[in-house]
């Protein structure tokens, strides 16, 4: 029970990440919302096994560094989810089970599209918009006040009309529009640029950019839901009356909103709701059920992450079945070689699908379900197992999108004779620049074996990946060298490698397309600033196998220079913090490998700095400690406090845990400071941080 327990938190962990700090999910909401079911589920039996790091004790991820923090005065919380009728009956009940007597007869609920978009709680002071911010952990989110500003669908100012409270925080979705953006892409690719994948995971990358251009010029637009605070029961005493409020100030609501007197009334209206679905210029991938009346739901109140008065029903995925065309084999920034079907396009989710990846061999080759026909259960062994099977030419494939990944190639649809056709098979060599290719199995899972090109940057699609990752914005942060530039620059053979691109002068960038001489000019200087990177960005942009932006800052903060870190065994790698085994193996398989070791060389010999990082003169006095900051600190920013404290060795965590050691708090200190009080978390002010620093003043070390 206890390795299951452990595997589902490190796996919607994982998950959590992906799709909240990174923007990069790998599986469908439903299938991760099955897993956290089935979590919460072996937690309540086996409460004595739950884990502090356990997903349901939280709520998102973790805000990012490169924006400032944004405090929720009230934390933003996530939902419960229900995925038939038999799980809103439920939900039906133990609503009145929890209010007994005081239930009436018929529970009035409002029903309202779940908009799959980026969550986003806007501030307002004196009608006038003075902050956004993220969702991030419930708690602590990015603050985006400098894009979400330039959305025409957010009003600057509320209407006087409205009567707009002194302070008001409004909760609601950042969505793409779908045939604008639909539109983008075609223009994306028509420049030669990558299209975005998905509506939400291109919402929340645009709203997070420091630079506000994008979002600007980006069909994106506001829906608000709710209220944190500002709305009180005195202007409001349901939820349709508080959306109502919403509306007379000017924000936007959602018109599809629908009050349902009856948990029948509430299911028929999500059936009718779902027939609608893909026939909107947005994204909904359920419905939100909130109880109406706010006095009930004040008598309801809230679990860990959730509220007892609402819950999000989730829409079963679209299938649908296409023919497979082929199969072609791409090659990644690390060499690992990768299946992706080529369709026949069919629209699924709300998009036209054409390609969708097949992860790995095992699954191309042997692990594909056999249907009967598209949403029908797959066959049968004689034992009572699922058939599987490879992929053949002349399959006709069953498709599913959950309408925020990558399409998902389920299965094959049966057919007399299929088994006669020549199944696909991973090709010998690199499709790119045809070296042997190796095989690296798994020691955990024997089925999750990874093809790899060893060739690194003598081969074309490594070398151009390595380049884009290099001067991306968290890496070495070149501005002008583009994925267009690159490839050129690669095709006409005026880079082998990183180093290279220090060695570019404006000849030879003003010859390329779309280069001009003033365009060259701004990249060569841009080029030239690189060279003074940090060395956790340098880190970062060495491109090093499971060395995330995280990783590389803590290995930088650990080791201080460059040639300390490649020359550290394993046991010295593992001595940092959240280094495990295989991040250890592949930072030693860089470090070891000459290729690798002749690529920091050659850029440090261009000019790359990789500055080591000086050692604070204070004493390392907080090494293990972890630290919480709230509030407003008297005389200096939450972030010179952080700083402060990463010099002396110690960690700073956006939520507080029982793993807190303390939490450091000012004024107007909000749940922070609470949640350490439950927990017994000591709590500190300035003074005492400062004292433990052995500093007396803010700015004043010994």
């Amino acid at each position: 029970m206890q390795d299951r327990i452990d595997w589902l938190v490190a796996e919607l962990n994982r998950h959590n990440r992906l799709y909240h700090e990174l923007s990069a999910p790998e599986i469908p909401d439903r299938e991760y919302d099955l897993l956290f079911r089935e979590l919460e589920q072996l937690e309540a039996s086996h409460p004595e096994l739950v884990r502090e790091d356990s997903p349901t004790r939280r709520v998102g991820g973790a805000p990012v560094d490169s924006l400032p923090p944004f405090t929720h005065r009230v934390p933003m919380l996530s939902l419960g989810n229900a995925f038939s009728e038999a799980d809103l009956r439920e939900f039906d009940t133990r609503i009145r089970r929890a209010l007994g007597e005081d239930a009436p007869a018929q529970i009035a609920y409002m029903v309202e599209p779940k908009l799959d978009g980026l969550a986003m709680e806007l501030v307002y002071q004196e009608g006038d918009l003075v902050a956004a911010g993220t969702r991030g952990d419930g708690q602590t989110g990015e603050e985006v006040t400098h894009t979400v500003r330039t959305l025409r669908s957010v009003p600057r100012r509320l209407r006087e009309e409205g009567r707009p409270p002194a302070y008001l925080s409004v909760r609601g979705e950042v969505l793409f529009d779908l045939p604008g953006f639909e539109a983008m892409n075609r223009r994306r690719v028509e420049r030669g640029d990558k299209p975005f994948e998905n509506p939400r995971n291109a919402a929340a990358g645009t709203i997070r950019q420091l630079d506000p251009g994008p979002a600007s010029r980006r069909p994106l637009f506001f829906v608000a839901h709710s209220a944190g605070e500002g709305i009180g029961t005195e202007r409001a005493s349901t939820q349709g009356a508080l959306l109502a409020e919403l509306a007379s100030l000017g924000l936007p609501i959602n018109p599809l909103n629908r009050r349902c007197l009856g948990i029948e009334a509430v299911i028929a209206a999500i059936a009718e709701l779902g027939a609608l679905r893909h026939t909107l210029d947005y994204e909904i991938d359920g419905a939100v059920v909130k109880v109406d009346e706010l006095a009930l739901q004040d008598a309801l109140g809230f679990l860990t992450r959730s509220p007892r008065w609402a819950t999000a029903y989730k829409y079963p995925p679209d299938q649908v079945a296409t023919e497979l065309r082929n199969v072609i084999f791409s090659v990644g920034r690390t060499g690992a070689v990768t299946p992706v079907a080529e369709l026949e396009g069919v629209r699924v989710g709300g998009v036209t699908v054409r390609n969708a990846t097949l992860h790995n061999e095992h699954q191309m080759s042997r692990e594909m379900r056999l249907f009967l026909a598209p949403g029908q259960p797959a066959l049968l062994d004689e034992q009572g197992l699922e058939r599987r099977t490879g992929l053949r030419r002349g399959d006709r494939v069953v498709l599913q999108r959950a309408g925020d990944v990558i399409p998902q190639v389920l299965g094959v649809v049966d057919r007399p004779g299929r088994e006669a056709a020549p199944p696909f098979a991973y090709p010998a060599l690199c499709p790119v620049c045809g070296d042997p290719l190796a095989r690296e199995e798994n020691p955990r899972e024997a089925q999750k074996v990874t093809v790899r090109c060893r060739n690194r940057l003598g081969c074309r699609a490594q070398l151009e990946a390595a380049l884009k990752h290099f001067a991306s914005r968290r890496a070495m942060d070149i501005e002008g060298l583009g994925e267009k530039l690159i490839e050129q620059l690669v095709q006409h053979k005026r880079v082998g490698g990183p180093a290279d691109l220090y060695g570019l002068d404006l000849s030879t960038l003003s010859g390329l397309e779309r280069m001009g001489e003033k365009s060259a000019q701004n990249l060569l200087a841009a080029i030239e600033e690189s060279k003074g990177r940090s060395l956790e960005r340098a880190i970062f942009a060495l491109g090093i196998p499971q060395v995330g932006e995280a990783t590389a800052r803590d290995l930088a903060r650990h080791f201080g220079g460059l040639e300390a870190l490649l020359d550290a065994d394993e046991a010295a790698l593992m001595a940092v913090d959240g280094v495990g085994p295989e991040v250890a193996r592949s930072l030693r398989e860089f470090s070891q490998d000459e290729g690798s070791r002749a690529q920091v060389a050659a850029l440090r010999a261009a000019g790359v700095l990789f500055p080591a990082i000086q050692r604070s003169a204070a004493p390392q006095s907080l090494i293990g400690k972890t630290f919480v900051l709230t509030g407003t600190l008297p005389g200096m920013s939450r972030d010179e406090a952080k700083a402060l404290i990463l010099a002396a060795g110690g960690k700073v965590s956006g939520s507080v845990s029982a793993k807190t050691d303390y939490v450091v708090a000012g004024e107007e200190a909000g749940s922070k400071l609470l949640r350490a009080n439950e927990l017994g978390v000591p709590v500190l002010d300035l003074s005492g941080l400062l004292n433990m620093l052995g500093t007396s003043e803010p700015g004043e070390t010994r």
